[in-house]
């Protein structure tokens, strides 16, 4: 199987467990969309957002001294952001509706992202 197909299969294990995430895009860290689900025509433009804020976040943690970045999270009226870091060399980054449970979402993101970790 490529990588392609196993980034592909990950991403819909995610979206299964997960069936409220509304969009799910693995993004180089320099912010190209490398996969996705459900982002339509705004992949490459999440794909950046994601990518930057990932960096960010990363500047955030290190300067801060808060150790490694794990996640960044955006908390909106009507929708959630979160990215988590995969590695130094792309960002998982998922959107999904407000009422979203974000524990369910944090467990089952997380042992995504070390598995996307391990391919990547």
């Amino acid at each position: 199987m490529s990588k392609k197909e196993q980034l592909e299969v990950l991403l819909d294990r995610l979206k299964a467990a997960l069936p409220e995430l509304q969009e799910v895009i693995i993004a180089s860290g320099d912010g190209l969309p490398i996969a996705q689900i459900g982002a339509g025509d705004t992949a490459a433009r999440v794909a950046a957002m994601a990518a930057t804020a990932n960096g960010l976040g990363k500047r955030i943690a290190s300067t801060t001294h808060l150790g490694e970045l794990i996640e960044t999270l955006i908390i909106g009226s009507q929708a959630n952001f979160v990215a988590y870091a995969i590695g130094n060399k792309a960002v998982l980054a998922l959107t999904m509706p407000s009422g979203a449970n974000l524990g369910l979402v944090r467990l089952e993101a997380q042992d995504i992202a070390a598995e996307l970790a391990a391919i990547i």
